[in-house]
């Protein structure tokens, strides 16, 4: 969209001022706007995640694949946040914490009703796998 409006923009002042830098300029910002919306129409598709039995599968990536399983009773905590952009839309992320420093397992893009879902039934999970210990 921001594209959009800029390459309109630029159309308008190359209307005006007869400059033909205008309109190649607006060009290149469609084309920019173009490119970009279709990288973050395959960022978005490229997360998921699956709630098995024993763990959690969150895989993430376009151009490196990354499959991150998490067992429920590693979990430490699981945080709900949404910054300033996710709550204009209504969308929350998760992210679970794990004794292991190197895990970054987070979903984001949730709705807020499905991210807190899921985080009390992670939590739940967690502590139903935790007490088995």
């Amino acid at each position: 969209m921001p594209a959009l409006l800029a390459a309109v923009g630029l159309a308008v002042l190359g209307a005006l001022s007869g400059s033909d830098a205008a309109y190649g300029f607006a060009v290149a910002a469609l084309i920019a706007g173009a490119l970009s919306w279709r990288f973050v129409g395959r960022r978005f598709g490229s997360w998921g995640y699956a709630e098995r039995k024993d763990d959690l599968l969150v895989r993430r990536g376009v151009m490196f694949a990354r499959l991150s399983v998490v067992p429920y009773g590693r979990m430490q905590f699981i945080d709900v946040t949404a910054g300033p952009l996710e709550r204009a839309f209504g969308l929350a992320t998760v992210r679970l914490h794990t004794a292991a420093a190197a895990t970054d397992a987070r979903i984001p893009g949730l709705e807020r009703e499905e991210a807190a879902r899921l985080r009390d039934s992670l939590a739940e999970l967690g502590e139903a796998e935790a007490a088995g210990l």
